[in-house]
């Protein structure tokens, strides 16, 4: 266990900021997956931009890396252009 006061806080702090990210993380997940579940080509269109800002922010504030989440916006459209 940490003895000092500033570790005791920046473990406080590090459990809050771990439990957001995780949400944010899970969302992004969940938005991809109903996304990639789709088959309809127009509603997908319509959700793909949501997605894509989502990505955007997470990779922003590195919640995720940026190269992943042009991996997966990239991996998105090609489905999207698939559809039919």
């Amino acid at each position: 266990m940490a003895n000092h006061k500033s570790s005791i806080k920046r473990i406080r702090q590090t459990k809050t900021k771990t439990l957001h990210n995780k949400y944010y993380a899970k969302t992004m997940r969940n938005a991809v997956r109903k996304l990639r579940a789709m088959t309809n080509k127009e509603e997908a269109m319509a959700m793909y931009p949501s997605v894509q800002k989502m990505l955007d922010k997470l990779a922003k504030t590195n919640i995720i890396h940026k190269n992943k989440a042009a991996n997966i916006k990239s991996g998105l459209a090609l489905y999207i252009n698939s559809l039919d």
